[in-house]
């Protein structure tokens, strides 16, 4: 796998990628997490015959970090998956994304769906995930703009019981992984406090894109952890809607289904990009 930096639109991206040929899958984060969130898959499709590339989203990782919070917003990150599918000369691709990420690919694909070989939503939704608690998010956007991630992250940590994506699939990870806390708290400290205070309500408060998503015309994969309550309802109403969409909900696992049950998340990508090729 290599890593390098290029400019997006004006914008510095740091990718990973592997691979070559015309087989191509473009890989997405979600909100304050990272192109190593599939380093391991990057590798793994790589060997099944893909060129595929991740990327840290601006405001994240080790990409260009706008401080004003006008510079982020779910547009704006779908110009940059443009941008950069157009510096690598992809004409046409698979696009995969998780989370926000997932927000972001739907967004990217509605702009030009012409382009795309195949979409995968991984734990996503197309409007405001279901059961979130917004009553603290004032108090977290203060954070962020006056205090920066590290207090943030101390904030986050005093109400860790109250987490939603809390689920028996990542605590088994952390048990599994004794580097995952120190993991995360890498990505989420590495992420700029201007994107945290712009999406976390823009998320919570976005448009819902379920009829537009019906629109689409290619092969859709809708991938969820069974145990990924505010994304469970949202993507079983997206596979419904979409056309050619499927469902594959992941057993024995949360939000990060391609860490809490790699096989199983593994299977179902696998098999959708072999038909969709």
């Amino acid at each position: 796998m290599d890593v390098r930096a290029v400019d997006a639109g004006g914008v510095f991206i740091e990718i990973a990628e592997a691979g070559s040929g015309e087989r191509r899958v473009l890989l997405v984060h979600g909100f304050t997490g990272a192109k190593d969130d599939f380093g391991e898959a990057v590798d793994r499709l790589a060997d099944a015959g893909w060129h595929a590339v991740t990327a840290d989203l601006r405001g994240h990782g080790n990409s260009e970090k706008p401080a004003t919070e006008d510079a982020y917003d779910l547009e704006l990150f779908a110009d940059d998956l443009w941008a950069l599918v157009d510096v690598l000369g992809w004409e046409r691709f698979v696009l995969l994304g998780v989370s926000m990420g997932g927000m972001i690919a739907q967004v990217a694909a509605l702009r030009h769906p012409e382009r795309l070989d195949g979409l995968v939503l991984m734990d996503t939704s197309s409007g405001p995930p279901e059961g979130i608690d917004g009553s603290q998010l004032d108090l977290g956007v203060a954070v962020a703009r006056e205090h920066g991630m590290a207090i943030l992250q101390e904030l986050q940590a005093e109400h860790a019981g109250n987490d939603p994506m809390a689920t028996p699939a990542s605590v088994r990870l952390r048990a599994e992984r004794p580097d995952w806390e120190e993991y995360e708290r890498r990505k989420f400290l590495a992420s700029a406090a201007a994107m945290w205070a712009a999406m976390a309500p823009k998320m919570l408060s976005q448009d819902d894109r379920l009829d537009a998503l019906a629109a689409l015309p290619m092969p859709v994969l809708v991938i969820v952890g069974e145990q990924d309550r505010p994304f469970l309802g949202p993507s079983e109403r997206m596979a419904k809607a979409i056309p050619r969409a499927r469902l594959a909900v992941i057993p024995d696992a949360g939000h990060s289904p391609q860490f809490e049950n790699t096989e199983a998340w593994w299977d179902a990508l696998a098999s959708f990009l072999q038909e969709v090729h």
